[in-house]
């Protein structure tokens, strides 16, 4: 057993807040087992405390850039410390939503239609796929920064500071119908949950409010379709590389049948907060919190 486990939370991103909540609960659960817990909100002295502390592994509770595309896991595989969650490889392809489609794609995983883009090329030339259609960073997680396009009308989206800040769009073929989600915990996919939120979709500000989604699970789907969604994110997580959890988030048309599912990303540090998805789906298996933390840390490496 790792006795000293070092809390990974905060950081530098967009989903700082979240991180926090999501830090604050895995230490607590740890604490609850008997182990020594240091928290670290992450900033770029993170390798000077983590020197400090030397502690026997780290329980990654980062969210979006930083601390889930690879850059925190490659550090922590210099420095010869475990870490929790998916290793440098799989973080980085996970996070790089137009490098992750082609690999979906690849292993006969249907996504919906996408083109890269920038900023200055979207304002200049317009979108380059017809209306409906998404705009989102190409590198974001907890659904920052997504525009919804129903009618083609650029100017909302071109007006808003928070996408010009990035380099690189995504502009995706939205899929109307259901939102679903599926957690894959050590090469095992726990359940599907369907995501009722009460806002025009399932924004920041609805997966992180509480009141403002409804989760269903199991979800309320034919046998088949349920069936077919488990085995998409355990194929998804397979394709990446993934390690310890993730969970693959799915679109359902159901005037398609079969062909209306489509599979949209996967997070390798899905959230832990008291809202999150995994802790709902784990506990739906029998699974409690601080067991899921738990085998976690006990699971932590680096990368070989």
């Amino acid at each position: 057993m790792s006795r000293h486990v070092a809390v990974l939370m905060g950081g530098l991103s967009a989903e700082r807040e979240v991180s926090l909540v999501s830090g604050e609960a895995c230490a607590r659960a740890l604490e609850e087992r008997s182990y020594r817990v240091s928290r670290i909100d992450v900033g770029r002295d993170l390798p000077q405390r983590l020197l400090e502390l030397r502690p026997d592994c780290c329980f990654n509770a980062l969210h979006g850039r930083m601390g889930e595309d690879g850059r925190v896991q490659g550090l922590l595989d210099l420095m010869g410390i475990p870490y929790t969650h998916s290793g440098v490889l799989a973080s980085a392809l996970a996070m790089d939503k137009p490098m992750a489609k082609r690999i979906f794609e690849s292993a006969g995983l249907r996504c919906p239609s996408g083109v890269e883009t920038t900023p200055a090329r979207l304002a200049r030339e317009g979108s380059p796929l017809p209306p409906p259609f998404v705009v989102k960073p190409a590198a974001e997680g907890s659904s920052v920064g997504v525009a919804i396009c129903l009618d083609g009308d650029l100017r909302p989206v071109l007006q808003r500071n928070d996408l010009g800040r990035h380099d690189r769009l995504l502009v995706e073929t939205y899929v109307p119908g259901r939102e679903l989600t599926c957690a894959v915990l050590d090469d095992r996919p726990l359940a599907v949950t369907e995501i009722r939120p009460r806002t025009d979709f399932y924004d920041y500000r609805a997966k992180y409010t509480e009141g403002l989604s409804t989760h269903l699970v199991p979800a309320p789907l034919p046998e088949d379709i349920y069936a077919r969604v488990m085995d998409w994110a355990l194929r998804a997580h397979r394709a990446l590389g993934c390690r310890g959890v993730s969970r693959a988030d799915f679109r359902f048309d159901e005037s398609r049948g079969a062909d209306g599912l489509f599979l949209l990303e996967v997070n390798t540090q899905p959230g832990m907060t008291p809202l999150s998805l995994v802790p709902e789906q784990a506990a739906f298996c029998g699974i409690a919190f601080a067991d899921l933390v738990v085998r976690l840390v006990e699971e932590a490496r680096c990368d070989r």
